[in-house]
């Protein structure tokens, strides 16, 4: 590679000590070499802390910060404030990077100019994390296809159902390649996509609140069609186990500002719509919604989604509700498969 910039893998840590190993030997294992690791210890109680510096004392690549205990949000703008480098990653503190991962995402970057690249990533179970480790030390092959689409807000918002991107797939519109979420791992931004741009701290939903924002600052997107990143499925994540109103609510924050903001640019907000409608069902049953501000600010919620909603013309409201019913679809089938890995 002509070039040799630095990228920054921001690595949040909270009570991981028994992954944290798995996640962090496969970054130092990374091809590329010219990083800048940000291990942030947000205030762990297990030896998670001591595991990030004994890491640092073996590798001056390893910038280690410990805090009091603020949430993922809190964490990753730690980092982002710390980041030196051209480039800026993210990974979980009990997910696995292939060894090719910042490699071949910097590549892409470099040779298309897109703002941001991303790859496929897999689930896996706890009972295979040694296998998965091995496996993404080998490192990957080259991608078979790399696919640069523009407009990375509208394919947020539109392409989300694995039922939609199979069928559009199978006819060779490539829609697969348009699919991303809001988890901010197995991508490769360009670092000025995030000035002026941090997380909401001490909230749930952190990554879905700022991604409308950061995906229309984007003007292009390249895909490797490559797994790259290797996702635990764990019981006790957050994503998960969590199950009050207030994991619920926020969620309802997150998808009713991504909602304005794709009509404010001209496109259907059809995931948002879904996040925005099913979590306020999520929010009336949620465990604790009896209490008495939980109350008030569901019928809040629910004005809100509604004027939202009143927005839209007829042929968008059959969009985005046609589209929720697929979703749930596959939900259905996830969680039934994917979060039961063990």
């Amino acid at each position: 590679m002509a070039d040799n910039p630095l990228v920054t893998i921001i690595v949040p840590v909270y009570n991981a000590e028994r992954y944290l190993p798995y996640c962090v030997e496969s970054i130092l294992g990374q091809s590329y070499h010219n990083l800048q690791i940000i291990l942030v210890d947000d205030g762990s109680t297990d030896a998670s802390a001591d595991l990030c510096d004994a890491f640092a004392a073996k590798d001056t690549r390893i910038d280690v910060v410990h805090q009091s205990n603020g949430g993922i949000g809190k964490a990753q703008n730690t980092g982002l404030d710390r980041a030196e480098g051209q480039y800026i990653a993210f990974a979980d503190n009990d997910d696995i990077l292939d060894r090719r991962n910042i490699e071949l995402l910097l590549h892409v970057l470099l040779q298309t100019n897109a703002d941001m690249s991303k790859a496929r990533w897999r689930q896996f179970g706890v009972s295979t994390l040694d296998t998965v480790q091995q496996q993404a030390a080998i490192g990957a092959s080259e991608p078979s296809t790399i696919t640069v689409f523009r407009n990375p807000l509208r394919a947020y918002q539109t392409v989300f159902c694995k039922s939609l991107r199979m069928i559009g797939t199978a006819l060779g519109r490539k829609t697969e390649a348009r699919y991303f979420n809001e988890a901010n791992w197995c991508r490769l931004y360009r670092r000025e996509l995030w000035d002026g741009l941090r997380f909401p701290e001490g909230a749930y939903a952190q990554d879905v609140m700022v991604a409308g924002e950061l995906y229309s600052r984007m003007s292009s997107v390249a895909d490797l069609d490559v797994v790259l990143y290797n996702w635990l499925q764990s019981g006790d994540s957050v994503t998960h186990s969590e199950r009050s109103f207030g994991f619920y609510h926020d969620n309802v924050e997150a998808g009713a500002a991504n909602f304005e903001l794709a009509l404010n640019h001209g496109v259907t907000p059809m995931r948002s719509y879904y996040t925005l409608v099913g979590s306020i069902a999520e929010e009336r049953t949620a465990k604790d919604v009896q209490l008495d501000d939980h109350l008030r600010i569901l019928d809040e919620d629910i004005a809100r989604a509604e004027a939202l909603i009143a927005k839209l013309t007829p042929f968008q409201r059959m969009q985005c509700a046609s589209t929720r019913v697929l979703r749930l679809m596959d939900k259905y089938l996830y969680d039934r498969v994917v979060k039961n890995m063990k």
